[in-house]
Order: C-alpha cells, then sequence, then structure tokens
C-alpha cells in the first residue's frame, strides 16, 4: 500500500514513494545531466589548459562540504521545499525567516528556470552534431540598461532552430511529468541507466586510448600563481559548481521520500561521492585524446561544444560519435526531467504556507502533484532557452549562491546557536568548518572572475524587486514588519 503525507486540510497529499535507490538515482540525473559533457570547453578556455583539473578538484570539494550542510538540514527538516523550509526555520517563521524564504522562491522562479534551460540548450547543442544547421542563428540581440549608482545591467538573446528545440524539449518534459509520483519513479531509474551506460563507455574509451603527454599538456606557468590564475581559477569554479549541483535535489523531495532522516543524507552524499569519481575519470580521459588547444578554441567561440562527439568520433569513428551524441542527448533530458521534477515541488511548500502566490498550492486531484507550480515552471524555462549557455550557467550560478547558498551555510550555523535542542537525524561532520569552507569557495566565486559584476547586478535587480514585492504583500495583509507586535508570540514557533 502507497504511504502518503496526511494533509489536515483533507486536500490531496503527496506520496511517499521514493526510496534510497530512487532517491540517489534522481540526485546523481541531475548532478550529471549535460553539465560536463558541454561546459568542458567552457572550463578549459576558463583556465586556459588543462590545469583546469584544479577547478574540477575543488569545485568536488566545495560540493562536499556544502553538501554536508544540505545533510544536516534534510535530515533535521524533511519535507518539500527544501532551502524554503530550512530557511524560515533558522531566521524565524514569523519575521527575518519569513522575509528570507520568501525571497529564496523569489530568486528561484529565475534561478530553477535558467538551470532547466541550460539542460535544454545543452541537449539542442548535442543535436547539432547530427544537424549542424540548428547553430545557423537568425536573430541575436543585445541589451544595456543603465542602473544608477550600479552601471549597466546587459543581456543578451539569440534565435536559431536549436532554440526552438530547446523549448520543445522544455515543454515534453512537462508532459511527461504530469503523473503520479510513483511512476516518476520507475521512470528515473530508467534514465539513470542510460546516464551511468554514458560515462561507463566514456571512461573505458579514454583508458584504453590514454595519451599521458596530451592529458597533461600543460602551458608555460600553468600553476603560476598570479592574478590571471585565479581569475581563471574562479571562472573555472563557477563552471564546476554548476556541473555538480544537484547533490541537493532530494531536499526539495522530502515530503516524497521513505526514512527521509536517514535516506535524504545518504542519497545526497553518495551521489556527491559517485559523480565526483565519475567527473575526474571522464575529464581526464577526454583531455587525453582532444588537445585542449581545440577545447579552448570552441570554447571561447560558444559553438560547436559536442567535445565528446568528437572525442568518439576520434576513437572509434562516425558511428560511434553519433551513438554517444544521442546517449549525452538522454542525459541531457534526464537531468531536465529531475530539475523540473525537484523545483516544481518547492512554490507549491511555499504557498502553502501563506508565503508566495496562492495558485502555486493547488495538486492535482487525480494524480496528486502541484500541477499549477510545474506549468509555471516549464514557461519560465521556455522563455530562458533563448539565451546564450555561457550567459545562463553564470547568470543561474550567481544568482543562486547570493540569494540562497551563502545564507543558507551560515544559517546551518545560526541554527545550531538558535535551536540547539531541535532533533538532528544527521549532523555535520567536523561541524563549523564544511558550513565556512563552503561559504568561502562561493565567495571566490563570486569576486575572481572576468566582468564579475554583470551577474551580480542581475542578482541586485531580482533582490530589489523580491524585498518590493514582499513588502506590498506584507502590508496588504498587516503582515511582518507592518504588524510586528502581532507576530511576536509566534516567532520561533
Amino acid at each position: 500500500m502507497e504511504s502518503s503525507v496526511e494533509s489536515a486540510s483533507g486536500s490531496p497529499s503527496l506520496i511517499r514513494g521514493m526510496g534510497l535507490g530512487t532517491a540517489t538515482a534522481l540526485n546523481m540525473i541531475d548532478m550529471i545531466g549535460v553539465g560536463p559533457f558541454i561546459t568542458m570547453p567552457l572550463i578549459v578556455s576558463a583556465m586556459g589548459g588543462p590545469q583546469a583539473i584544479v577547478g574540477w578538484l575543488l569545485g568536488a570539494l566545495f560540493a562536499a562540504c556544502d553538501g554536508l550542510v544540505w545533510a544536516e538540514l534534510g535530515a533535521a527538516m524533511p519535507g518539500s521545499g527544501g532551502s524554503y523550509r530550512y530557511l524560515r526555520e533558522i531566521y524565524g517563521r514569523q519575521k527575518w525567516g519569513k522575509l528570507i524564504s520568501f525571497l529564496f522562491i523569489w530568486q528561484l522562479s529565475f534561478s530553477a528556470p535558467l538551470s532547466i534551460a541550460t539542460g535544454c540548450i545543452g541537449l539542442a547543442g548535442y543535436a547539432a552534431y547530427y544537424w549542424p544547421g540548428l547553430e545557423t542563428v537568425y536573430s541575436a540581440h543585445d541589451a544595456a540598461l543603465h542602473i544608477p549608482w550600479a552601471g549597466s545591467l546587459q543581456m543578451s538573446w539569440v534565435v536559431s532552430p536549436a532554440t526552438g528545440l530547446a523549448v520543445a524539449i522544455c515543454m515534453l518534459t512537462v508532459l511527461l511529468l504530469y503523473r503520479r509520483i510513483t511512476a516518476i519513479g520507475r521512470m528515473s531509474k530508467l534514465l539513470w541507466l542510460g546516464v551511468m551506460g554514458t560515462i561507463g563507455w566514456i571512461i573505458f574509451a579514454g583508458l584504453t586510448h590514454f595519451n599521458a603527454a596530451r592529458a597533461f599538456d600543460f602551458p608555460p606557468g600553468a600553476f603560476t600563481m598570479s592574478r590571471g590564475f585565479l581569475t581563471g581559477l574562479g571562472g573555472a569554479m563557477l563552471i564546476a559548481a554548476y556541473d555538480y549541483w544537484g547533490y541537493y535535489n532530494v531536499c526539495f523531495l522530502g515530503d516524497e521520500i521513505k526514512d527521509p532522516g536517514r535516506n535524504i543524507p545518504r542519497a545526497l552524499l553518495l551521489s556527491i561521492l559517485f559523480v565526483a569519481g565519475l567527473y575526474m575519470m571522464m575529464n581526464i580521459c577526454i583531455l587525453a585524446v582532444v588537445p585542449w588547444r581545440e577545447m579552448v578554441q570552441v570554447g571561447q567561440n560558444n559553438n560547436g561544444l559536442y567535445v565528446v562527439s568528437l572525442f568518439m568520433q576520434r576513437i572509434y569513428g562516425t558511428a560511434a560519435a553519433r551513438t554517444v551524441t544521442a546517449l549525452v542527448m538522454w542525459t541531457a533530458f534526464a537531468s531536465v526531467f529531475s530539475l523540473m521534477l525537484g523545483y516544481s515541488r518547492v512554490p507549491y511548500a511555499a504557498a502553502r504556507d501563506g508565503n508566495y502566490f496562492r495558485a502555486f498550492a493547488q495538486v492535482h486531484p487525480e494524480y496528486r502533484f502541484p500541477y499549477v507550480s510545474l506549468l509555471a515552471l516549464g514557461g519560465v524555462a521556455a522563455a530562458f532557452c533563448f539565451l546564450r549557455l555561457k550567459d545562463a550557467i553564470a547568470a543561474l550560478v550567481v544568482i543562486r549562491i547570493l540569494l540562497q547558498f551563502l545564507v543558507q551555510a551560515i544559517g546551518v550555523i545560526v541554527l545550531r546557536i538558535r535551536r540547539p535542542e531541535m532533533p538532528r537525524p544527521f549532523r555535520m561532520w567536523l561541524y563549523p568548518l564544511p558550513a565556512l569552507a563552503a561559504a568561502a569557495g562561493f565567495i571566490f566565486i563570486l569576486i575572481n572572475r572576468q566582468n564579475a559584476m554583470k551577474e551580480v547586478r542581475y542578482a541586485a535587480v531580482i533582490l530589489l524587486a523580491g524585498l518590493t514585492i514582499y513588502m506590498v504583500r506584507a502590508w496588504r495583509g498587516k503582515e511582518w514588519p507592518f504588524n510586528a507586535a502581532g507576530s511576536v508570540v509566534a516567532e520561533g514557533a
């Protein structure tokens, strides 16, 4: 018999239908996705050579540190919503926590569709190996809006056949997710097999055709500690952060995980361990076959990013390249599938608390999933498919770091201080060092990049718009801070 989360109001509730295997599979396909297959030229270009491996290593280290933050919070507060639930409890439900958790949901209205759009754009990019005409640009526009005291807010978008394909992929994913969670659990395991098969083939091909001289062909001064090295490292770590992100996806599905106090930390940490090992092996194997100087040129042009297809073509020929291209597209779709599933539950959780727009709380009467949230997420993601991949990744990572990851990494320490008695089925190892290391890594990524302020301005505009909307809603509803006296009683509840 299916177990489910009871609803006090008697409305349809979510189903606890995912065990450790399904949760880990969803996390892994979310983490892998199209990221490492299409961003490798970008990260090698940022570092200027195979020393890009430093970016992947540090990315894995900071993913593990931040993963311990998520593991403690996810086990202590299992439920739909993830960071929304954690930030609200950390900073106080009726005062600062209400504001910060609202701002998290607000930024997620931009960052979650950006994340989904990058997967769709990447999938369409690999399809261009079959049909090069997909990369034909019909129209490209650059725009800038001057903001007093802050500089220019720059934006660019492109229209091509690949754009149309990316939008179609987004809509197909919505259609497939329009069903019960138990059916999705079975589907996720099938997708996971495709992902693991693709990675395994790439690693096998690389190891059996390994050229160490090519893989470790470092340019002169590759590891010289200079401003240029640090700037390149910051850019590489930004892309590595994007590639590793997804380890927290299980936290957004807390109401649908069996035995969440044990399975959330296990699924999260296992997925980081497995994926980090796979990434390192795969990237070194590709560098041993495809010269890094070719990747730098591809990364700078932002076209022809299907490096794995070229890798297989050089080893086994065109037929193998076409096969692996199809598998990478399968993997990319699996990631889009997992992302849209997890993120669609977050606005739903906030709306049920009355801290977001009411329509997002609606659950499908038959299939019992938050269908309004799913449809809205898919629509915005389709619009973001018109962005360039490099711009979409940078905007996503910076917005998420500033408006979510930093406040959460510090928040796990704040919660230990404010509520030491809170049950914690999993406690962070070496507390508080992982949380502090994660925060330091995020700050490094923000400030050590070329044109670093471009995406920071995006985040600032989103923050100011969210503050305005929250204050208007709070004033109309006579909530904190406009009804501070009434909220003190509930504070800390």
